[in-house]
């Protein structure tokens, strides 16, 4: 039958090993480097906790490699310019959901469930049919939706305009013939007539010598 236990008599269930205790002189057997090795990175405190993709410094694959555009660029954070914020809705869904004649909006989308949310631009995209009359207000159109929806009799019309590309600026074009006979005509106008030389001198009048 086993002893009574007591505080003095407790033991663990399995045989614990004594940590290491290293640094503790030369004698301890874990002294003087303290089984880090010689001077470098990783004899230093923190060495064993860098971050995923640290290469010791220099310049990382990650950061090597080439930017290609896209949704979801990393030098375009946070998001990225080419990124596109709609919500796409096929006439085939105006077909089934709405009545010949209707007006269909951005609130009536959302109230019908076809969109989520009204603070996101709606493009009508032209995947399936349609029939019906309808009056379409939305921020974009596909060519195919747009030409579904007039071929149906009804009306697709944008909530904004949308924004013009700018010109990439080139070199001027050559002035015609015309514009620099002009030119050449205003300047000469404009300049004053050259003088002739000295003027000559006055002869002396007789009668006042």
């Amino acid at each position: 039958m086993p002893s009574e236990l007591n505080l003095s008599s407790l033991k663990p269930a399995q045989k614990r090993a004594d940590r290491k205790r290293v640094g503790r002189g030369m004698g301890s057997g874990k002294g003087r480097h303290a089984g880090r090795g010689l001077k470098g990175q990783k004899s230093r405190s923190g060495s064993h906790m860098m971050r995923a993709g640290f290469e010791g410094g220099q310049m990382p694959l990650y950061m090597r490699l080439g930017k290609l555009p896209g949704a979801t660029s990393k030098d375009a954070m946070p998001i990225g310019p080419f990124r596109t914020h709609t919500q796409g809705v096929n006439v085939r869904d105006l077909e089934r959901v709405f009545d010949a004649g209707s007006e269909v909006t951005p609130e009536s989308l959302k109230a019908t469930r076809l969109i989520r949310s009204i603070r996101i631009d709606v493009k009508i995209l032209g995947e399936g049919e349609l029939t019906k009359k309808l009056t379409v207000s939305a921020h974009g159109f596909s060519k195919t939706a747009r030409e579904k929806i007039e071929g149906a009799g009804g009306t697709a019309t944008l909530l904004r305009e949308p924004k013009l590309k700018k010109r990439k600026r080139g070199k001027k074009a050559a002035p015609s013939s015309a514009e620099v006979d002009l030119d050449d005509a205003e300047t000469t106008a404009d300049e004053p007539e050259a003088d002739a030389g000295p003027e000559a001198e006055p002869e002396p009048d007789p009668d006042r010598e």
